[in-house]
């Protein structure tokens, strides 16, 4: 791939690729490392023309998938608590990052990319190679999940 045809490419899903690692990893440093690996594998082995973004989306989820099981990631203590303590404008935006930060990585993502990024439920059934019934199974468990764990943090955030 040249760069007269990657940098249109980069331009136009960096913004995706950098948010998609960092709501399944939660971590700013891992999602900016997991965007430029994604971005060289892109620029070595390039998808067809007009696949680009399910080809994205997909390689991103595999290296999320591939970081979080790395022995170093597990050994790793989280020595920066600032990354969790974000502020936000509103308190339901807190509750929300808390809530999707106890859902699974592949939840996470499952979410993030049908919801944030817009992918439908066939093209989703694609990516994780299922039918589009068993997606939608799928999306209906997580976001029923999501909602308990986002209940059980505004009870506890209303006794304190």
């Amino acid at each position: 791939m040249t760069e007269v045809e990657f940098l249109p490419l980069f331009d136009r899903w960096n913004g995706m690729v950098y948010a998609l690692a960092l709501s399944v990893t939660r971590s700013p440093q891992d999602a900016e490392d997991i965007s430029q690996e994604v971005f060289l594998t892109l620029l070595e082995r390039p998808p067809a023309p007009g696949k680009e973004r399910a080809w994205l989306a997909r390689v991103t989820v595999n290296r999320c998938r591939d970081l979080l099981r790395s022995p170093w990631r597990r050994r790793r203590e989280d020595l920066d608590q600032a990354d969790r303590e974000l502020a936000f404008s509103q308190p339901e935006e807190g509750v929300l990052y808390e809530a999707l930060g106890a859902l699974e990585p592949e939840v996470r993502a499952l979410l993030h990319l049908r919801f944030y990024e817009g992918f439908g439920v066939a093209e989703l059934a694609r990516q994780f190679h299922t039918t589009p019934p068993a997606l939608s199974a799928r999306l209906y468990r997580a976001k029923r999940q999501l909602r308990r764990r986002m209940e059980e943090l505004s009870d506890e955030t209303a006794l304190s």
